[in-house]
């Protein structure tokens, strides 16, 4: 029976376009292991293993990546097995089904392109931790106004200021190394959700995977999506502190404070004021901060109140957003270091401003106590 064409355009070829961009080689690397196991545990014989694995090799990539949908395969999966018949025979090609469903097949999938993502936010925040340390040490010395409440409250530096933020970086970096150690687990064996009576060796699978080792609880393994959370909330908690540290930034380089000027590089004029150095990668950073941010929050509001089982809310709609939430934070830390790398402060204007206002009015209570030994209200 064909699928209605509302169907076929609005789900099927789209989620089919998404599945060969985000997850062909996964899929090919988990169908590898999977034959690989297969073979060692005797469940297929050598021969057939054989057959299955040079048939797997025959498959051109590329032509899959251009490949149209196919309404006869419905989805990459089998797009990738029909090849695999057309090769080595459906009977042959038919061993690689033995003991694993599209449902654990696609959790693995998907945890094996989330891990990639998380690893390369880590090193980003790597970069971004170098370029606040060697921006801080260069300005160990260079006074300026802390604020409190928008307002001048006391003189400090600027080292104090981005070292703040180094912290608050290492802290993101803990936490995305966590959810990296959730993510890390191979739910490969699951199938459908209730394991298999074949005696698979679900750690092999996992090691041959790059995985920490399998998942627990078979169910588990197929229904949750704590382990997807859990790293939505640390890219929000990551992305929500660098977003209020560009909006200081963005402040500090308006022609009314002048802390901060941007390399030529990172900024833009105006189609009608030449005279305009608009300090256009910082804006972009917080629009591409705002956008992941968002993205983190949708990823709860599309899962919350789904059954807990297998169910397409968690799976292709699903993924195309995740993966854009990791790119997009990707991008803005990307840009925040270029903008630190060359941000150049006027250590004149930022000193006078620090000495304006009473900024020194506690330290002057503090000393007259200390001195004087007079009580601090008085004082």
């Amino acid at each position: 029976m064909p699928f209605e064409p509302e169907y076929v355009s609005h789900v099927l070829e789209v989620n089919f376009a998404d599945a060969k961009r985000l997850f062909l080689a996964p899929l090919l690397a988990i169908h590898r292991a999977h034959l690989v196991m297969l073979a060692d545990r005797g469940i297929v014989a050598p021969g057939h293993a054989r057959a299955v694995r040079d048939g797997l090799d025959a498959i051109p990539e590329n032509e899959v990546r251009a490949a149209p949908f196919d309404e006869a395969c419905e989805d990459l999966f089998f797009h990738i097995e029909a090849r695999l018949e057309a090769t080595c025979g459906r009977d042959v090609a038919g061993w690689l089904r033995i003991a694993r469903s599209r449902n654990d097949i696609d959790m693995t999938m998907y945890r094996m392109r989330q891990r990639e993502w998380l690893l390369a936010l880590v090193a980003q925040s790597v970069r971004l931790r170098e370029a606040l340390l060697a921006l801080a040490g260069a300005h160990v010395q260079t006074l300026f106004a802390a604020h409190t409440h928008t307002q001048p409250a006391q003189p400090t530096t600027l080292a104090h200021y981005l070292l703040a933020v180094v912290e608050q970086v290492e802290r993101d970096g803990v936490r995305l190394r966590a959810a990296w150690a959730s993510v890390n687990r191979c739910p490969l064996g699951a199938c459908a959700i209730t394991g298999t009576g074949f005696p698979i060796d679900r750690q092999q699978t996992s090691d041959l995977l790059g995985f920490d080792g399998p998942t627990g609880n078979t169910y588990g393994s197929i229904a949750t999506v704590d382990y997807l959370l859990e790293s939505a909330a640390a890219v929000s908690v990551m992305l929500v502190g660098l977003g209020r540290v560009v909006q200081d930034l963005l402040l500090w380089s308006t022609a009314e404070v002048g802390y901060l000027r941007l390399a030529d590089g990172l900024v833009q004029s105006s189609s009608i004021m030449p005279q305009k150095r608009n300090p256009v990668a910082l804006e972009h950073t917080r629009s591409l901060i705002s956008r992941a941010a968002a993205e983190a929050a949708a990823i709860s509001q599309v899962v919350h109140n789904t059954p807990f089982g297998d169910i397409v809310d968690t799976e292709d709609d699903l993924q195309p957003l995740v993966a854009s939430m990791f790119g997009n934070a990707s991008r803005a830390v990307s840009l925040l270091v270029a903008v630190l790398r060359g941000a150049e402060f006027d250590v004149a204007r930022m000193r006078d401003r620090a000495a304006a206002h009473g900024t020194t009015s506690t330290e002057l209570a503090d000393d007259l106590v200390r001195r004087h030994g007079l009580p601090f209200v008085a004082a």
